[in-house]
């Protein structure tokens, strides 16, 4: 025991290797990422990549958003994603570029001018279109430099000063350029069908803009009686239909011969029923219950089966014929007609068909000749000269329910074919831009056919639009998750011909010109050139597309080839999803940023893009390229608050970007990200943004620790492995693992499974064992020992590693981290690669041998923390623990290393005996048992391990270690 030196022990806290950083603990990191975003413009860093040659290519291809309005955490969430892609790949090697664009053209813009008008007293339509034109582009810039600062504020690299547009004049002549390939193939043509239409916006509306909403519609059902002679004459067949605004243009009904029908007499009926006692009516049998039900009928009885042969035979009369004041409008025979999209799952078994008003009606009145009606305007209302209803809207302006449905169930009823009537709640198209419910219109309209053969020596994968894409999402990418390729196969193998054509100004024309007097029918309907198209393509190359509007344009590019007065011009828009579709052609094409085959790596957007720009782009593509225009597809799902609701600026629940980066920082915005499951809808609220600073603040801490410890270090200092003890060596295993699993991580887009595996990693096996073992060797060894200077080797390997790992996801701290120990006007993270690491770190044997002496130590340090909590130590170097294993193997192995400094004890005993019955033990381990003893011998005044050498050396109240240290 040595003398009392309270008074005489000399300070050693000067000759103590402690922490030295500059690193803040505080990120301050709303105040400090501008300065980094300041930086990395100044120093041209996306440039410099691009400088590094001998790398193997990967384009992440921008899906363009809109250029309208603020951001919201949607965006925030795809372009965080995307910059994840393209720094990832570039750090592991490749040349990831990155070209940011916008959709310029359309609807939303266009309304924001017409709104601008609507307050100043002007009309559009006396505006000069190209003056309108004009100023749509002039709000389209406004606001991509708005999104441009944005999107660059969280930290997202790429082609900033050069993206692509969709309104700049190469693109708009490529766009046309795009069209006019579909014009010469023979898929273009111009069909008078049922579109879904937008009475608000007066346009035609393509799948990708709609959306499915619940809405409360009238449900009807009408008697169609049956004037064919026998004995059913009289008798009405009965139709149910939640669109009764439609009944006006019924043409015939449709039954399936699958079907059991029968005719029903009804017996007592409730009062206010419109079913009458003793009437016979027609339904299915499997609907009959419900349907009288409905009617309030309180008896009924079947009379006979009624069979599809007499079903087929018969004939209708249109329920409102002879009513007063139709002027012999629907004074018509209704045939009865069979039909394989007839069920018996809900209605009555028999569809009322109006053929311009619904696709499987379009579908049944082109089989049998069913004559089309125009009866519904382009604002949703009834022709003026419609007899009873005319003028009377479906939809108002405003959104909002017409007075038609209810006119023609009031017509009905007095009209005695009104059999029953209620309403139902079920899903309904809307806009997704306007919100208002959408309608079937019959109007002509300008679509490519996607079952058309074509012979355009592109046939590797089919000779239609729909084999080619359908082979493409087969053979030809790779989808993640991969349940968006059964999405997207789906959509494609039931959709329709294309509708390209939309009623607006702002936007590419569908350039094209149609012989006056000719049917669309007609071979030479179409003007088809090679030259006028060249032309066409050439002024707007020149010019933009408002040259199209301009006066003399059609004589200038007809020439002297044709004659202008033969020839109508279209003046119909091109659908803003043909404009995005065609971006492979003038992006990944045409650009030198582009690819060679004008196909990219990856399109990544929400799910919500296969209805929109994944599946505009693979027809357009499938159409002038033969398959798709991308190799990959990474979707993500939508954001969502903390409930799990979707956000709505009505109920108070969203996050905007921009505050959360005023309050924590873009980083924090980044991990979020990170440590969400993009593949289903992601949740974030404040609650959920405080685990994330949290998160942040531990990870910040590891690399806070890396950077204090590795102060000064130098090339002198390494240590080779083989050199190294084992624990350091068992860290470089881990290393090793782990740049197998962030480079898997990162290649298959698993920015949750690699930010999880480093944050455990950094949580568990540094700060928790390796850091907390390896404070004292890095504190207290003498300069030069071989345990310190292979920690510092090794802190130096793992902060390499770490900060690129690390540096696709906080693109600011990582940053910060890096400049911290590598200062200089040229230095930055991001323009490093992930270190190679080397294979022969990965030691498996060493690994399984140090998982045996990490689950001992969770014995003895769990022992201790009892110990602690009932204050008989203060800190485990007060403690030398007998510890007792029972397996041979993890004895041997035990005694193999310095387990007391594994411990972070002062001393410690290791046998075989068996533990006695105090023995502290845990259950998962079973077969090892701790019995506490204390430390014997004074506290080194120096590294505080309680030694019975301490104050027997010459510097006074130390160890021989810290002795030895101190010279």
């Amino acid at each position: 025991m040595c003398a009392d030196t309270t008074d005489t022990t000399p300070d050693y806290r000067n000759t103590v290797f402690l922490p030295e950083t500059e690193f803040p603990m505080r990120a301050g990191l709303p105040q400090r990422e501008p300065e980094w975003l300041a930086r990395w413009e100044k120093i041209g860093i996306y440039d410099r990549l691009r400088e590094k040659e001998g790398r193997a290519p990967f384009t992440l291809h921008d899906g363009p958003p809109y250029a309208n309005g603020h951001l919201h955490i949607g965006h925030a969430l795809n372009k965080v994603l995307k910059d994840m892609v393209v720094r990832s790949q570039q750090m592991m090697g490749k040349d990831a570029r990155y070209v940011p664009g916008w959709d310029c053209h359309g609807l939303p813009i266009e309304w924001k001018i017409e709104e601008q008008y609507r307050t100043k007293g002007l009309n559009k339509d006396d505006v000069d279109i190209v003056a309108f034109r004009q100023e749509c582009r002039k709000f389209a810039e406004g606001w991509i430099d708005v999104q441009r600062e944005e999107f660059k504020r969280l930290g997202v690299t790429g082609n900033w000063p050069d993206p692509y547009l969709t309104m700049d004049y190469h693109a708009e002549a490529v766009i046309a350029g795009e069209f006019l390939k579909f014009l010469m193939n023979g898929t273009l043509y111009q069909g008078s069908k049922p579109v879904m239409w937008s009475p608000v916006e007066k346009t035609a509306l393509a799948e990708a803009e709609v959306e499915y909403h619940d809405h409360t519609s009238h449900t009807i059902w009408v008697r169609f009686p049956v004037v064919s002679e026998g004995d059913l004459n009289g008798v009405p067949v009965v139709i149910w239909t939640t669109t009764p605004w439609t009944i006006p243009q019924n043409r015939a009904v449709a039954f399936n011969p699958e079907i059991a029908y029968g005719l029903y007499q009804v017996g007592a009926v409730s009062d206010n029923a419109s079913a009458q006692a003793g009437e016979k009516v027609i339904v299915a049998d499997t609907l009959a219950a419900s349907i009288f039900t409905s009617a309030r009928v309180e008896e009924f009885e079947k009379l006979r089966d009624v069979t599809a042969e007499e079903l087929g035979a018969l004939t209708l009369a249109h329920p409102l014929r002879g009513v007063e004041n139709a002027n012999g409008e629907w004074d018509y025979d209704v045939p009865m007609l069979p039909g394989d999209h007839v069920t018996d799952e809900a209605g009555t078994g028999f569809v009322h068909t109006a053929p311009s008003h619904g696709d499987d009606d379009y579908q049944l009145g082109l089989k049998y000749g069913l004559p089309m009606t125009y009866n519904v305007m382009e604002d949703g209302s009834y022709r003026k000269d419609l007899p009873i209803f005319g003028g009377e809207a479906i939809i108002n302006a405003d959104g909002k329910e017409g007075p038609a449905n209810v006119s023609v169930i009031k017509n009905l009823a007095w009209a005695g074919k009104l059999f029953a009537k209620g309403k139902v709640k079920h899903s309904y198209p809307h806009s997704w831009r306007s919100k208002a419910p959408l309608i079937y219109r019959n109007t002509p309209q300008w679509f490519v056919a996607i079952d058309e053969k074509l012979d355009d020596g592109m046939g590797d994968y089919g000779d239609t639009i729909r084999t080619r894409a359908l082979k493409s999402i087969d053979e030809l990418v790779t989808w993640t998750p991969k349940t968006g390729r059964n999405r997207l196969h789906s959509m494609i193998e039931a959709r329709p011909d294309w509708v390209l054509s939309r009623q607006r100004a702002w936007g590419v024309p569908l350039t094209c010109f149609v012989k006056k007097g000719a049917k669309p029918t007609d071979a030479d309907f179409l003007l088809r050139d090679p030259a006028v198209n060249a032309r066409i393509v050439a002024a707007f190359e020149e010019e933009g597309a408002d040259v199209w509007y301009k006066d003399g344009f059609k004589a200038r590019v007809l020439g002297n080839d044709y004659d202008p007065e033969a020839y109508d011009q279209v003046f119909d828009v091109l659908d803003v999803w043909f404009d995005s579709g065609s971006t492979h052609a003038f992006v990944l094409r045409d650009r030198a940023d582009g690819t060679e085959d004008g196909i990219a790596d990856l399109y990544l957007e929400g799910t919500d893009q296969h209805r929109g720009w994944f599946h505009s782009s693979m027809l357009q593509a499938c159409g002038t390229k033969g398959r798709a225009p991308y190799h990959g597809v990474l979707t993500h799902g939508f954001t969502l608050d903390e409930k799990g609701m979707k956000m709505s600026k009505s109920l108070g629940n969203t996050v905007a970007p921009q505050e959360v980066i005023d309050e924590y920082g873009a980083d924090i915005l980044r991990l979020w990200v990170a440590q969400s499951d993009y593949t289903v809808d992601l949740r974030i609220g404040k609650e959920i943004l405080k685990g994330t600073a949290d998160s942040y603040r531990r990870l910040r801490n590891t690399m806070r620790f890396l950077l204090g410890n590795l102060a000064g270090f130098s090339d002198a200092e390494k240590v080779a492995p083989a050199d190294m003890p084992e624990l350091e060596r068992w860290v470089l295993h881990r290393l090793a693992e782990l740049d197998h699993t962030v480079r898997k991580g990162y290649a298959k887009y698993d920015f949750q499974g690699v930010f999880q595996t480093l944050f455990t990693f950094c949580t568990v096996d540094l700060s928790a064992i390796y850091f907390d073992i390896r404070k004292d060797a890095l504190y207290c060894d003498a300069e030069g020992s071989l345990t310190r200077r292979s920690a510092r080797t090794v802190l130096d390997l793992l902060f390499h590693r770490l900060t690129t790992w690390l540096a696709p996801i906080l693109v600011f701290t990582m940053e910060d981290v890096w400049l911290s120990r590598f200062p200089g006007d040229a230095s930055s993270v991001h323009l490093e690669d992930m270190p190679e690491t080397p294979g022969d770190w990965l030691d498996e044997p060493l690994a399984q041998k140090w998982e045996k002496i990490r689950r001992v130590r969770r014995v003895v340090t769990a022992a201790l923390e009892v110990q602690r909590t009932a204050k008989v130590i203060g800190a485990s170097l007060e403690a030398a623990p007998v510890v007792h294993v029972e397996d041979e193997e993890t004895l041997k192995a035990l005694q193999s290393v310095p387990f007391a400094d594994i411990c972070i004890t002062s001393g410690i005993s290791l046998t075989a005996d068996p533990a006695p019955g105090e023995a502290f033990r845990l259950p998962e381990v079973p077969g090892v048992g701790v019995v506490f003893e204390t430390a014997d011998g004074d506290k080194c005044q120096r590294c505080w391990k309680i030694l019975p050498d301490v104050g027997s050396h010459v510097h006074q109240g130390t160890c021989a270690r810290c002795d030895s240290a101190l010279g």
